[in-house]
């Protein structure tokens, strides 16, 4: 992401998970959040500081789309069920889920949260 000075800053998208880069789907994720995002005008909302990195952590909205209901939408991230609040999340998730698309194209796909503690 790009500040008004056009510097790249590092945000985490609140209140959702999407898969590691080696982990099935996770090129395509962030692809997709490129598609989003990239060289679009961003406005964030912070909503927290991650502890561990120190990013800011926020909800997204680039050209005026949502970028994290988008990735939801898009099959490109999971809700994480442990930071979110955002309930209409779980609909687009269902939603995805149901239609198989992006990551739920996999038959058993792994939650980041469990593909991390598996590495």
């Amino acid at each position: 992401m790009l500040n008004e000075d056009f510097q790249q800053v590092k945000i985490r998208l609140a209140e959702i998970d999407a898969p590691e880069k080696k982990q099935p789907f996770g090129s395509r994720s962030r692809q997709s959040l490129g598609e989003l995002c990239h060289e679009k005008r961003a406005e964030v909302r912070v909503t927290d500081v991650d502890r561990r990195y120190k990013r800011i952590v926020g909800r997204v909205t680039c050209a005026g789309v949502d970028a994290n209901a988008a990735q939801v939408r898009r099959g490109m991230a999971w809700v994480y069920d442990r930071y979110a609040k955002d309930k209409t999340l779980y609909r687009l998730q269902d939603e995805a889920r149901g239609s198989g698309r992006g990551l739920w194209a996999d038959r058993d796909p792994i939650p980041p949260w469990d593909w991390r503690k598996r590495s």
